[in-house]
C-alpha cells in the first residue's frame, strides 16, 4: 500500500477508479479547467463504478472559484407526485421498500447538477464541448469495463435483494449469476443515452427525449416518479455552510445533507486541544465529537425548505464552545443512535488558476433501487428509502420533498493560502473519515497521502451492516485500543488492515505557488493524476 501523493503544476484530479481519473486527466491535458475535468470524471465513473453511482442518482458540488467565491450546487431530487404515505400504506407497507420500483421514488438530480456545473465551467473560461466531456464515459459504456473486486463482491452479497428488480439481471448478472472479477460488462443503452445528452444537451434528461423514455419506463415498472416530476426538477445554487477554525474556513453542504455534522465534528474537535494524531485523545476526541454532531444532525437535518432550525446557529463559536464543554475527555458517551447508510463516490479536481472542485454523487445503497430502465440504461437510486411513513417523523414522505442525504463534499480555504477539496463515500462514515483525513493533515501535519492511508475507524452502520459499535482497522497501537476500551467504548477491531467499511477517501490541494497535490485511498481502485 503506497501513501505517496501526486504533485503537478497545471491540473490534478482524484477519484476511486483509475479509468475515471484518466478521463479527467485527459481533459486537463487538452486545456480543460478543473470543473470540466470533474465533469468528465463524474460521467466516466458513473459507467465504470456503477454499483456506487449512476445517472439515476443525486450529486452535490462545492466549487471554489479563483476570485475566492465558493459556489454550492444542490442536485438532489424530490419524491414523485405518486409517492404518498397513503399509497405505501394501502399497498401494505410499514416502511418504504429498499429495493425495486417503489424504492425508486425520487427524481434523479445528478444530471441537473452537471448542467449547473457546466455553466460554472464556462464562466471560469472552459471551452471544451459537452460531447468531449462525456466522450470517455460513452467509450467505456460501449466497449465494456472490467468488473472490479468491490462490484463483484457487492453483487454477490446483495444478490437476493437485487435479482428481481426490473432490469437488474439483464445489466449486472451473467446467466443469472454475479460476474467474476475482470468480466467485461457493457452498457450499450447507457452509451446511447450519454451520446444523446452530449448532442441534445443535459436539459434533455428532464424535458426531452431521454425524459420521455425514462418516464415511460418508470410508469411501466410502477415507480411513483412521473414525466411531470422530471419536467419540474431544477438543480439549485445555494449558500454553503461553513465553520471557522484557527487554520481557516471549512465549507460543506447544507441540509438535506449531513454536511452540518461534518463541520460540527471539526468545530468541536478543534476546541479539545489535542496535541498528537493517533493518540487516545485524538481518536476519543473525534469519536465523541462525532456523537455530539450526530445528535444535532438527527434533530435538525431535513429538506432545506422544511427546516425548523438555522443550521448555521450550531456552528457559531458560542454554540461550539458550549457543546465541546459537554464532551467527557476520559469517558465514552453511551451509544448507539439510529445510523444512516449509503454508498457513494467522491472526486476532486484543481487547476493552476485556483479553481478547486469537491464533488460527490451517489445512488444511496449499493446498486440503488436495483431498477435499470431498459430504454436508457439508467440505474435508479433508492434515496427515498430514507423517508418515513410516519407523518410526525423528521423526514416524512411527501410528494415534492427531498430526502435526508448522507452525501457531503468538503472544501477548506486555509489561512496559509492552500485550498483543499476532500471527501469520501460511506454513509455514516463520511463525516468521520473527512474529520480523520482533515485533522491528520491540516491540524497534525501528517503528509496528505499518509493521512488518507493511515488506519481508520467507524462509529455506526454503513454498507448494509447492522453493527452500531465503534470498529477499527487492525493497525492501531494496542495501547491506544486498550485505553479506548477502558474509557467505555463498545469497540471491535476488524481483521482487515484496509477495510472497505471505512470508505474510499481522497483529496486535492491547490497552493498559491501553483503546486497542485492529490491523493486517493489505497482501499479503492483509483488514484490521483495530473498534468
Amino acid at each position: 500500500m503506497s501513501h505517496e501523493s501526486t504533485h503537478t503544476a497545471r491540473g490534478i484530479v482524484a477519484a476511486p477508479h483509475a479509468l475515471a481519473v484518466e478521463a479527467g486527466r485527459q481533459v486537463l491535458a487538452e486545456g480543460g479547467n478543473a470543473v470540466e475535468a470533474a465533469l468528465a470524471t463524474a460521467a466516466a465513473i458513473a459507467v465504470v463504478y456503477p454499483h456506487m453511482n449512476h445517472l439515476g442518482g443525486d450529486g452535490f458540488w462545492l466549487i471554489r472559484e479563483p476570485n475566492g467565491r465558493v459556489r454550492y450546487i444542490e442536485a438532489c431530487g424530490f419524491a414523485g407526485a405518486r409517492a404518498t404515505i397513503k399509497s405505501y400504506r394501502d399497498a401494505g407497507y410499514d416502511t418504504i421498500p429498499e429495493r425495486g420500483p417503489l424504492a425508486a421514488l425520487t427524481v434523479p438530480g445528478l444530471v441537473g447538477g452537471w448542467g449547473l456545473a457546466l455553466e460554472a465551467a464556462r464562466a471560469a473560461g472552459g471551452r471544451l464541448p459537452l460531447p468531449r466531456l462525456l466522450e470517455s464515459a460513452v467509450q467505456h459504456a460501449r466497449a465494456g469495463v472490467a468488473v472490479t473486486r468491490s462490484q463483484a463482491q457487492l453483487t454477490a452479497d446483495k444478490l437476493a435483494e437485487l435479482k428481481d428488480a426490473p432490469g437488474f439481471s439483464a445489466q449486472f448478472l451473467v446467466d443469472g449469476k454475479p460476474p467474476e472479477v475482470g468480466h467485461i460488462q457493457k452498457a450499450e443503452r447507457l452509451a446511447d443515452t450519454l451520446e444523446h445528452l452530449g448532442r441534445a444537451g443535459l436539459e434533455d434528461y428532464y424535458r426531452g427525449d431521454v425524459a420521455h423514455e425514462m418516464a415511460a419506463d418508470l410508469e411501466r415498472i410502477g415507480s411513483p416518479v412521473t414525466r411531470a416530476d422530471l419536467e419540474r426538477y431544477r438543480a439549485v445554487v445555494r449558500e454553503p455552510l461553513s465553520v471557522d477554525l484557527p487554520e481557516g474556513r471549512i465549507f460543506n453542504a447544507p441540509p438535506p445533507t449531513q454536511g452540518l455534522a461534518s463541520l460540527l465534528i471539526l468545530g468541536l474537535y478543534s476546541r479539545l486541544g489535542v496535541k498528537r494524531a493517533e493518540s487516545f485523545d485524538f481518536i476519543h476526541g473525534l469519536v465523541e465529537a462525532t456523537k455530539r454532531a450526530f445528535l444535532v444532525r438527527n434533530e435538525v437535518v431535513r429538506d432545506f425548505e422544511h427546516l425548523k432550525h438555522d443550521p448555521a446557529h450550531f456552528l457559531t463559536p458560542a454554540a461550539l464552545d458550549a457543546d465541546a464543554a459537554r464532551i467527557d475527555r476520559r469517558r465514552a458517551l453511551p451509544w448507539p443512535q439510529p445510523a444512516k447508510r449509503g454508498d457513494t463516490i467522491w472526486l476532486g479536481a484543481a487547476d493552476a488558476s485556483g479553481l478547486v472542485v469537491s464533488y460527490i454523487q451517489s445512488i444511496f445503497f449499493e446498486f440503488g433501487s436495483g431498477c435499470v430502465l431498459p430504454h436508457t440504461g439508467i440505474l435508479m437510486q433508492n434515496r427515498g428509502a430514507s423517508f418515513s411513513l410516519d407523518e410526525r417523523a423528521v423526514n416524512p414522505l411527501t410528494p415534492g420533498r427531498r430526502p435526508f442525504h448522507t452525501l457531503n463534499p468538503a472544501l477548506a480555504v486555509l489561512r496559509d493560502g492552500r485550498v483543499m477539496a476532500y471527501g469520501t463515500m460511506g454513509g455514516e462514515g463520511q463525516p468521520q473519515t473527512q474529520a480523520a483525513v482533515f485533522s491528520r493533515h491540516v491540524l497534525h501535519g501528517v503528509p496528505l497521502g499518509e493521512a488518507i492511508e493511515r488506519p481508520r475507524w467507524l462509529l455506526g452502520r454503513t454498507w448494509g451492516s447492522t453493527h452500531t459499535n465503534l470498529r477499527l482497522e487492525n493497525r492501531f497501537d494496542e495501547d491506544v485500543v486498550r485505553a479506548l476500551v477502558s474509557a467505555g467504548h463498545d469497540l471491535e477491531v476488524l481483521p482487515e488492515a484496509f477495510s472497505d467499511t471505512m470508505g474510499h477517501a481522497g483529496a486535492v490541494i491547490y497552493t498559491p505557488k501553483r503546486d497542485l497535490e492529490g491523493a486517493h485511498d489505497p482501499r479503492a481502485d483509483g488514484g490521483a493524476a495530473g498534468v
